[in-house]
Protein backbone atom coordinates (compact mmCIF):
# COMPACT_ATOMS: atom_id res chain seq x y z
CA UNK A 1 0.00 0.00 0.00
CA UNK A 2 1.57 3.05 -0.93
CA UNK A 3 1.86 6.33 0.82
CA UNK A 4 1.55 10.02 -0.23
CA UNK A 5 -0.58 10.83 -3.53
CA UNK A 6 2.17 10.99 -6.09
CA UNK A 7 0.83 11.27 -9.94
CA UNK A 8 2.90 8.79 -10.86
CA UNK A 9 1.80 6.37 -8.36
CA UNK A 10 -1.47 6.71 -8.82
CA UNK A 11 -1.57 6.05 -12.32
CA UNK A 12 1.21 2.96 -11.96
CA UNK A 13 -2.05 1.31 -9.55
CA UNK A 14 -4.52 2.30 -12.10
CA UNK A 15 -1.99 0.88 -15.31
CA UNK A 16 -1.06 -1.53 -12.98
CA UNK A 17 -5.29 -3.01 -13.47
CA UNK A 18 -5.59 -1.56 -17.00
CA UNK A 19 -2.79 -4.30 -18.02
CA UNK A 20 -5.11 -7.01 -17.17
CA UNK A 21 -7.82 -6.03 -19.28
CA UNK A 22 -8.31 -8.01 -22.46
CA UNK A 23 -7.19 -6.18 -25.99
CA UNK A 24 -10.65 -5.41 -27.11
CA UNK A 25 -9.48 -2.69 -29.69
CA UNK A 26 -7.68 -5.59 -31.77
CA UNK A 27 -10.28 -7.98 -31.07
CA UNK A 28 -13.17 -5.59 -32.27
CA UNK A 29 -15.29 -6.45 -28.98
CA UNK A 30 -16.53 -3.34 -26.78
CA UNK A 31 -13.99 -1.74 -25.18
CA UNK A 32 -13.33 -1.79 -21.21
CA UNK A 33 -14.36 0.89 -19.56
CA UNK A 34 -13.06 2.79 -16.73
CA UNK A 35 -15.87 3.92 -13.76
CA UNK A 36 -15.40 6.84 -11.91
CA UNK A 37 -17.61 7.54 -8.88
CA UNK A 38 -17.29 11.10 -7.06
CA UNK A 39 -18.41 11.88 -3.40
CA UNK A 40 -18.23 15.26 -4.90
CA UNK A 41 -18.88 17.07 -8.43
CA UNK A 42 -17.02 16.20 -11.65
CA UNK A 43 -15.52 19.84 -11.85
CA UNK A 44 -13.86 19.38 -8.63
CA UNK A 45 -12.50 16.64 -9.71
CA UNK A 46 -11.41 17.78 -12.79
CA UNK A 47 -7.86 18.04 -11.98
CA UNK A 48 -7.41 14.17 -10.89
CA UNK A 49 -9.47 13.50 -14.04
CA UNK A 50 -6.72 15.03 -16.30
CA UNK A 51 -4.45 13.53 -14.19
CA UNK A 52 -5.31 10.12 -14.43
CA UNK A 53 -6.21 10.37 -18.59
CA UNK A 54 -2.52 11.97 -18.82
CA UNK A 55 -0.88 9.49 -17.51
CA UNK A 56 -2.75 6.58 -19.39
CA UNK A 57 -1.97 8.11 -22.31
CA UNK A 58 2.01 8.20 -21.45
CA UNK A 59 1.24 4.21 -20.65
CA UNK A 60 -0.21 3.73 -23.88
CA UNK A 61 -3.82 3.82 -23.09
CA UNK A 62 -5.44 6.19 -25.38
CA UNK A 63 -9.36 7.08 -23.96
CA UNK A 64 -11.05 5.68 -27.34
CA UNK A 65 -9.14 3.62 -28.06
CA UNK A 66 -7.71 1.09 -25.19
CA UNK A 67 -10.81 2.25 -22.84
CA UNK A 68 -14.13 4.57 -22.42
CA UNK A 69 -15.05 6.11 -19.39
CA UNK A 70 -18.08 6.33 -17.28
CA UNK A 71 -18.75 8.94 -14.83
CA UNK A 72 -21.11 9.15 -11.58
CA UNK A 73 -21.06 11.85 -9.34
CA UNK A 74 -22.93 12.43 -6.31
CA UNK A 75 -22.88 16.28 -6.21
CA UNK A 76 -21.93 16.30 -2.20
CA UNK A 77 -25.11 13.91 -1.12
CA UNK A 78 -23.57 11.07 0.31
CA UNK A 79 -26.87 8.78 0.09
CA UNK A 80 -26.82 8.95 -3.79
CA UNK A 81 -23.20 7.14 -3.44
CA UNK A 82 -24.62 3.33 -3.39
CA UNK A 83 -27.02 3.63 -6.12
CA UNK A 84 -24.28 5.31 -8.18
CA UNK A 85 -21.30 2.11 -7.38
CA UNK A 86 -24.12 -0.07 -8.41
CA UNK A 87 -24.42 1.49 -11.61
CA UNK A 88 -21.10 1.01 -12.60
CA UNK A 89 -21.25 -2.47 -11.19
CA UNK A 90 -24.42 -2.85 -13.60
CA UNK A 91 -22.42 -0.71 -16.51
CA UNK A 92 -19.89 -4.21 -15.89
CA UNK A 93 -16.79 -1.70 -15.83
CA UNK A 94 -13.42 -2.80 -15.56
CA UNK A 95 -12.29 -0.64 -12.95
CA UNK A 96 -13.39 2.03 -10.30
CA UNK A 97 -11.69 4.54 -9.17
CA UNK A 98 -12.87 6.77 -6.55
CA UNK A 99 -12.70 10.66 -5.75
CA UNK A 100 -13.40 12.36 -3.34
CA UNK A 101 -13.72 11.63 0.86
CA UNK A 102 -13.61 7.51 1.95
CA UNK A 103 -17.56 7.44 1.33
CA UNK A 104 -16.85 6.71 -2.17
CA UNK A 105 -14.11 4.23 -1.57
CA UNK A 106 -17.12 2.61 0.66
CA UNK A 107 -19.82 2.80 -1.30
CA UNK A 108 -17.68 1.44 -4.17
CA UNK A 109 -16.29 -1.97 -1.96
CA UNK A 110 -20.35 -2.55 -0.83
CA UNK A 111 -21.06 -2.63 -4.37
CA UNK A 112 -18.70 -5.17 -5.76
CA UNK A 113 -16.12 -7.44 -4.63
CA UNK A 114 -14.94 -8.51 -8.00
CA UNK A 115 -14.03 -5.58 -9.66
CA UNK A 116 -10.57 -3.24 -8.99
CA UNK A 117 -11.29 -0.47 -7.02
CA UNK A 118 -8.52 2.93 -6.62
CA UNK A 119 -9.22 5.20 -4.23
CA UNK A 120 -7.40 8.39 -3.12
CA UNK A 121 -7.93 10.18 -0.11
CA UNK A 122 -6.10 11.15 3.33
CA UNK A 123 -7.21 8.78 5.82
CA UNK A 124 -6.15 5.25 6.99
CA UNK A 125 -7.37 2.79 4.48
CA UNK A 126 -7.45 -0.25 7.66
CA UNK A 127 -9.35 2.46 10.09
CA UNK A 128 -11.83 3.27 7.10
CA UNK A 129 -12.33 -0.85 6.43
CA UNK A 130 -11.25 -0.64 3.15
CA UNK A 131 -8.08 -3.25 3.44
CA UNK A 132 -7.03 -5.58 6.01
CA UNK A 133 -3.40 -4.20 6.62
CA UNK A 134 -0.96 -1.85 4.63
CA UNK A 135 1.33 -4.60 3.80
CA UNK A 136 -1.46 -7.14 2.87
CA UNK A 137 -4.37 -5.25 2.24
CA UNK A 138 -6.02 -8.12 0.27
CA UNK A 139 -9.31 -7.86 -1.70
CA UNK A 140 -9.90 -5.60 -4.47
CA UNK A 141 -9.54 -2.06 -3.05
CA UNK A 142 -6.22 -0.20 -2.97
CA UNK A 143 -4.84 3.20 -3.97
CA UNK A 144 -3.33 6.42 -2.63
CA UNK A 145 -3.32 7.85 0.91
CA UNK A 146 -2.04 10.73 2.73
CA UNK A 147 -2.01 9.47 6.61
CA UNK A 148 -1.25 12.97 7.18
CA UNK A 149 -3.82 12.72 9.86
CA UNK A 150 -1.38 12.75 12.84
CA UNK A 151 0.76 16.02 11.68
CA UNK A 152 -1.89 17.85 14.20
CA UNK A 153 0.74 18.97 16.24
CA UNK A 154 2.80 20.37 13.55
CA UNK A 155 -0.18 22.15 11.96
CA UNK A 156 -0.34 24.25 15.52
CA UNK A 157 3.63 24.57 15.85
CA UNK A 158 3.68 26.16 12.31
CA UNK A 159 0.34 28.66 13.60
CA UNK A 160 2.75 29.49 17.06
CA UNK A 161 5.54 30.19 15.07
CA UNK A 162 3.07 32.78 12.81
CA UNK A 163 1.24 34.14 15.62
CA UNK A 164 3.28 33.56 18.63
CA UNK A 165 0.55 35.64 21.01
CA UNK A 166 -2.53 33.96 19.80
CA UNK A 167 -4.28 32.34 22.49
CA UNK A 168 -7.02 30.65 20.28
CA UNK A 169 -7.34 28.80 17.35
CA UNK A 170 -9.91 27.58 15.62
CA UNK A 171 -10.24 24.00 13.57
CA UNK A 172 -12.48 24.17 10.80
CA UNK A 173 -14.59 20.28 10.01
CA UNK A 174 -17.09 19.90 7.20
CA UNK A 175 -19.92 18.17 8.92
CA UNK A 176 -19.98 15.56 5.98
CA UNK A 177 -16.96 14.40 5.86
CA UNK A 178 -16.29 11.58 8.18
CA UNK A 179 -12.30 11.60 8.19
CA UNK A 180 -12.52 14.50 10.11
CA UNK A 181 -12.69 13.59 13.48
CA UNK A 182 -8.84 12.40 13.71
CA UNK A 183 -7.32 15.16 12.81
CA UNK A 184 -9.17 17.47 14.43
CA UNK A 185 -8.86 15.65 17.93
CA UNK A 186 -5.02 15.54 17.27
CA UNK A 187 -4.55 19.40 16.62
CA UNK A 188 -6.97 20.19 19.79
CA UNK A 189 -4.84 18.18 22.15
CA UNK A 190 -1.36 19.58 20.56
CA UNK A 191 -2.83 23.01 20.75
CA UNK A 192 -3.57 22.26 24.63
CA UNK A 193 0.24 21.77 25.00
CA UNK A 194 1.07 25.32 23.70
CA UNK A 195 -1.88 26.67 26.13
CA UNK A 196 -3.86 27.84 23.41
CA UNK A 197 -7.70 27.15 23.23
CA UNK A 198 -9.36 25.58 20.60
CA UNK A 199 -12.72 26.03 19.27
CA UNK A 200 -13.70 23.09 16.80
CA UNK A 201 -16.47 24.53 14.33
CA UNK A 202 -18.48 21.99 12.07
CA UNK A 203 -20.70 23.22 9.16
CA UNK A 204 -22.20 21.91 5.79
CA UNK A 205 -20.27 24.46 3.75
CA UNK A 206 -17.89 27.30 3.13
CA UNK A 207 -20.32 29.66 4.12
CA UNK A 208 -21.79 28.15 7.24
CA UNK A 209 -18.23 27.73 8.15
CA UNK A 210 -17.26 31.30 8.16
CA UNK A 211 -20.52 32.30 9.69
CA UNK A 212 -19.61 30.07 12.47
CA UNK A 213 -16.34 31.09 12.81
CA UNK A 214 -17.85 34.47 13.35
CA UNK A 215 -19.84 33.51 15.83
CA UNK A 216 -17.39 31.77 17.77
CA UNK A 217 -14.77 34.80 17.90
CA UNK A 218 -17.04 37.62 17.91
CA UNK A 219 -20.24 37.06 18.89
CA UNK A 220 -22.07 38.27 15.79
Amino acid sequence: MAMGIVRRQFISALGGAAATWPLAASAKTLLPVIGYLAAGTLEASAAWLAAVRAGLAESGFVEGKQFTSEFRSANNVADRLPRLAAELVQRRVAIIVTLGNVAAARAAKAATAEIPIVFTFGVDPVQAGLVASLNHPGGNVTGMSTLNLDIGSKHVALLRELLPAAKRFAVLVKIENPEAARPTITSAQAALTFGIQTEVVFASDARALLGKVSQTFHGA
